[in-house]
Parts: C-alpha cells; sequence; structure tokens
C-alpha cells in the first residue's frame, strides 16, 4: 500500500509477540497449549510497590509530569546506580521512559544518521536490529557461538567494528540466552572500546537482579570508568520487580545524550504513567528480599529444563547465568521429519511442528539472529515445565 511509509518494509513485528498470540489463538480454539515464548515473570508485583501505587492514586498525584520522569524517581535511580554499582550521576543524567524498550529507541533515535551502524551481538533481543533500522541506522550482527557461552569475545568484537560504528548494545545476562559476562570477560570488551573512541555502549541491564549461582553482575561503566563519558547504562523494573505491565525504564548517561532523548519523547509519548512512576520509586527504594526468594524459584526451573533438555535427543542446552532463559541448540534435529510428517528444515519449521503436534510454544532461533535454536522462558510453574520438556523429548524422539 504507497500510502504507508517505505520504513515499514525495513521492520518486522516482533517474533515473540508473534508466537505468544498463535498459542493464545490455539488455547482459545481449544487445544491444550503450553506457552513459554514470553518473557515475563509469572510472580504478582510485590505487594509494598502495590501499596505505593494506590497512595499516589489516593494522594491525588494523577498529573502530568516532566515528559522523562518526575524528580523522585530520578533521585531513586541515581541512588541505585551509586548503591549496585559506585557509579555517580545527577538527576539531569537520568532518563525514565515507558519501559526499557523505549529508553532504548529513544537513544538510538537521537543519535544515529544514515550509514551510522551498531554492533548486535547474536543471539540478541529480537528488538535491538529492527529499532538500529527505524532509526536510519544499521545493524552489524556479531555471531557469538555455543562454544563460548553465547558470549562475544574480543576479537569478535575488534572485528565488527568500523570507523561507521556509532554503538555498541550490550545485554547481559542475555535475552534469549541468560548468558552472563563475568567481569574478566567484559574487562575483555572494554579493553576493546578504549581503542575506538568514537563508539558508544548502550548497555541493556534488564536482568542484573536474575542472575545465579555465584555469579556476579557487573556493568561496562564500572569496569572501565574511562567508559563512563560514552556509556547509557539502561534498566527498568519489568523483570526482577516483576512489574512487566507497568512499563517503567529508565537510563543514566551523559547529559547532553540525555537531554537529546528527554526531546525525542517530550514529541512522542510525553511521560510515563504517574502511577508506575511512583511505584518505580517503592520498587527502586524499598526492601528488595523478595528477589531472593524468586531467583531461588528460578534457580530450580532452570536446573529442572536444563537437566530434561539434555537428556532429550537431538538437544545440547547450556546452563545460564542468569536471566530466565535458556537457548538450546537443535543441530542434530536439522534434516528430520516429524511424526506427524512435517519437514524440520530449520529451527522456525522445528517450533511450528513441535507447536502443532504437541501444544508446546516456543521461540525458533533464527528471531534472536542464531540457528538452529529455541527459546524457552521458563517463568512458569514447575509442573507446566516438566509436562513441556517431556512433550519436546516425545517430538525429538519420533523425528527421523
Amino acid at each position: 500500500m504507497s500510502f504507508l511509509s517505505a520504513t515499514l518494509d525495513r521492520v518486522k513485528p516482533s517474533p515473540t509477540i508473534a508466537i505468544s498470540t498463535k498459542a493464545g489463538e490455539l488455547k482459545a480454539a481449544g487445544q491444550d497449549v503450553i506457552s513459554l515464548g514470553a518473557g515475563e515473570p509469572d510472580f504478582d508485583t510485590p505487594q509494598h510497590i502495590k501499596d505505593a501505587a494506590v497512595a499516589a492514586i489516593a494522594a491525588g498525584k494523577t498529573k502530568y509530569t516532566a515528559p522523562d520522569g518526575i524528580p523522585e524517581l530520578k533521585q531513586a535511580v541515581c541512588a541505585k546506580m551509586k548503591r549496585d554499582h559506585g557509579l555517580d550521576y545527577t538527576p539531569a543524567q537520568v532518563s525514565v521512559g515507558t519501559g526499557g524498550k523505549q529508553i532504548l529507541y529513544n537513544a538510538l533515535m537521537a543519535t544515529m544518521n544514515p550509514g551510522d551502524e551498531v554492533v548486535i551481538p547474536a543471539p540478541y533481543w529480537v528488538s535491538y536490529p529492527d529499532m538500529v533500522l527505524l532509526a536510519g541506522g544499521t545493524p552489524v550482527i556479531a555471531e557469538a557461538s555455543i562454544q563460548t557461552g553465547y558470549k562475544l569475545t574480543p576479537d569478535q568484537l575488534e572485528a565488527a567494528i568500523t570507523p561507521k560504528t556509532k554503538w555498541l548494545i550490550f545485554n547481559s545476562p542475555s535475552n534469549p540466552t541468560g548468558a552472563g559476562y563475568t567481569r574478566e570477560e567484559l574487562k575483555g570488551l572494554t579493553d576493546v572500546l578504549l581503542r575506538h573512541p568514537h563508539v558508544w555502549v548502550m548497555t541493556d541491564d534488564m536482568y542484573e537482579h536474575l542472575v545465579f549461582d555465584d555469579f556476579k553482575f557487573s556493568t561496562p561503566a564500572e569496569i572501565e570508568p574511562k567508559l563512563y563519558d560514552r556509556t547509557l547504562t539502561c534498566n527498568g523494573v519489568s523483570k526482577a520487580y516483576a512489574m512487566t505491565g507497568w512499563r517503567i525504564g529508565y537510563a543514566a548517561g551523559p547529559q547532553p545524550l540525555i537531554a537529546a532523548m528527554r526531546k525525542i519523547q517530550s514529541q512522542s509519548t510525553s511521560n510515563p504513567c504517574t502511577i508506575s512512576q511512583w511505584a518505580a520509586v517503592e520498587a527502586l527504594n524499598g526492601p528488595h528480599d523478595f528477589i531472593a526468594e524468586n531467583n531461588a524459584a528460578f534457580v530450580r526451573r532452570r536446573d529442572l529444563v536444563v537437566g530434561m533438555l539434555n537428556e532429550t535427543p537431538g538437544i545440547r542446552c547450556p546452563k545460564p547465568e542468569g536471566a530466565f532463559y535458556v537457548y538450546p541448540s537443535i543441530a542434530d534435529c536439522i534434516g528430520k521429519t516429524s511424526a506427524g510428517g512435517a519437514r524440520i528444515v530449520d529451527d522456525e519449521a522445528f517450533a511450528t511442528a513441535l507447536l502443532e503436534e504437541t501444544g508446546v510454544a516456543v521461540v525458533f532461533g533464527a528471531a534472536f539472529g542464531l540457528s538452529p535454536n529455541f527459546r524457552i522462558s521458563y517463568a512458569t510453574s514447575d509442573a507446566e515445565l516438566r509436562d513441556a520438556c517431556t512433550r519436546i523429548r516425545g517430538f525429538c524422539a519420533g523425528l527421523h
């Protein structure tokens, strides 16, 4: 349709939303479906955070705010950055948006010019490349592999950087793999970035608090203070605080960049939901003991899923350091035919046949830039996960 913008030709709809929608349609039609596609904790928002939202409503805190957040929330972000990472920011260096996605989008819209490149390690969150394309830039995909635990090496980063590179988008722990970079691994990447002063770092720390075993989270500007002036540290309350629907993301970074992002937001959505902002103040400033309790459940679920998948023919599944995803390889399943007669030519065909023949919805690896794999979100009950993995095992056993 010629009426529509040519920009739309550069992007595709979110595959994770598409698979969840299809699963929902099958479930509505009466099929027994287990949906492992959505990246959303199944825990309820903690009561003290909900109480803060109710109190804000009762106090009449329901008016417009500054386009990029109330002073109290910006101050809470500053306190969090100092408390967790030893990094000093002022409220003028903080932007609050409608979810982490808007923060990333605003930053790209505020900085990208035609011809600018953005290095994106793969596997990546599905929205990164499309947001770069919408902003007029060029995504440069740097593929990590299962051999490196789905983590980019310094040599791979070095090879991906050109004179046109403007940003590196960095995500640890990762969606879709759950892979977390150790301090030493992160230092290897920051050493590369020091040699390329024209490259800025957009670090997506959304899964910062969802880390397991002995893994210690670090963020790039904390590891290498010399990168402070060209790092935008992005985060939000969606995952760790079980506040996905509240839609609050934030970032801390250089004041001129934050001001440019504010300009973009002031002419698009304006301020995030006022009530959600006050809830986020309580989330950042209030008690965090529930995070450890939730993480204990995630560890149990992770170990259940990893164990069952690694006992499944044709599947190899690394154990992730954080988040609530696993990203198993199905290289040994490609080229086979399912019991229902579907030819498994790639991971999308695998996911489609799995859904149609067993009712298990997963997201195929090509959506995340690395195949042949699929992503499972294990943010659901142990019983559902055990049932789903049993069905996956039966599906793979039937491949021939």
